[in-house]
């Protein structure tokens, strides 16, 4: 997977940060994970393998593609 980096909201460096696989066009996002029991708990159709990040509304807003 080659990734480009669309932006981050973050300052020096740490997450949260959109990125894309340049092959497929897909969408990796860099969060910190959710963790709590209490919210793991609302999710629904959980998958093996999938993780879960939180992250700011203004991140998807400024830098996530819109096609």
């Amino acid at each position: 997977m080659q990734l480009r980096m669309l932006g981050t909201t973050s300052e020096d460096g740490k997450c949260p940060t959109l990125y894309e696989d340049v092959a497929t066009g897909d969408i990796v996002v860099q969060g910190y994970t959710v963790t709590d029991p209490e919210d793991v708990a609302q999710l629904q159709n959980i998958l093996a393998g999938e993780s879960f990040v939180r992250v700011p509304r203004e991140l998807l807003t400024r830098f996530a593609p819109t096609e």
